[in-house]
């Protein structure tokens, strides 16, 4: 079926998904919930996809939640959701860039905090307005946002709600990269492809061992889970095909999934 309020769109080894509703700052709602779980299944489940960018039409990347469709209809007695661990299928799938073009508050800033990279445009927005809602953060974000910022720079964003510009968040490490808005794209697709030139499969092992072992204290199982991770690289074709490319000279040629 196709997508209303996304659009999905494949370039060479990556695929872009963008947030589509620009008269409203692409306002999250229960149907791009939908869509955007759809479009990612669709791009793990692609093997000419070896990594995903996201970002919005238009001025915006995501406003937060549609208030209308969110908040006033729980008021209302419509607490029908459909329910889907977004985490959990960030922190499984292929890599993904999100790509910050402008307003990125609410659900719009926490859908993006489990991705692999962030990389803002210097006219993007940042906020964690939870708490003027009269509501608490969600997707995880209380975790992601102390890993990526720390403790007392989460803190003050939560508590506070205050907007963030885009050089802000990236001198307190929400965002990974900064860069100027023209650039935006270019950058973020670049970033994509290099990991994309990847072997499928490890990557997403790298990415288990990041989710797992990144809060992790017992540090014997970190390595055990490196340990039993390395004896799946070390058995896998792409292992092989990368001594072997080293060795000749050449540039390795992974299979896609």
């Amino acid at each position: 079926m196709p997508f209303e309020q996304i659009t999905l769109e494949k370039e060479d080894d990556i695929a872009v998904v963008t947030l589509n509703r620009p008269e409203r700052l692409n306002a999250w709602t229960q149907q791009m919930n939908g869509e955007l779980v759809e479009a990612v299944v669709r791009c793990n489940d692609d093997p000419e996809v070896g990594a995903m960018v996201f970002t919005g039409a238009g001025r915006g990347f995501c406003a937060g939640a549609d208030i209308r469709d969110n908040f006033q209809a729980r008021l209302d007695g419509d607490n029908e959701r459909i329910e889907h661990d977004w985490v959990g299928l960030v922190r499984s799938s292929k890599p993904m860039v999100a790509a910050v073009n402008g307003a990125s508050v609410g659900v719009g800033a926490t859908m993006i905090l489990p991705m692999d990279v962030i990389v803002a445009s210097d006219e993007a927005k940042f906020g964690m307005f939870f708490v003027k809602m009269g509501v608490v953060p969600e997707l995880a974000s209380s975790h992601f946002l102390v890993q990526r910022m720390g403790f007392g720079r989460a803190s003050e964003m939560c508590l506070t709600g205050r907007l963030y510009s885009g050089q802000e968040a990236y001198d307190q490490g929400l965002a990974d990269r900064l860069v100027p808005h023209a650039d935006l794209m270019a950058e973020a697709k670049t970033i994509a492809s290099m990991m994309a030139a990847n072997p499928a499969p490890h990557l997403r092992w790298v990415k288990e061992l990041l989710s797992l072992n990144g809060s992790e204290t017992d540090i014997q199982r970190v390595q055990q889970r490196e340990g039993e991770a390395l004896q799946k690289a070390y058995a896998s074709s792409e292992h092989k095909e990368a001594v072997t490319a080293f060795l000749e000279k050449r540039e390795p040629q992974f299979k896609r999934e």
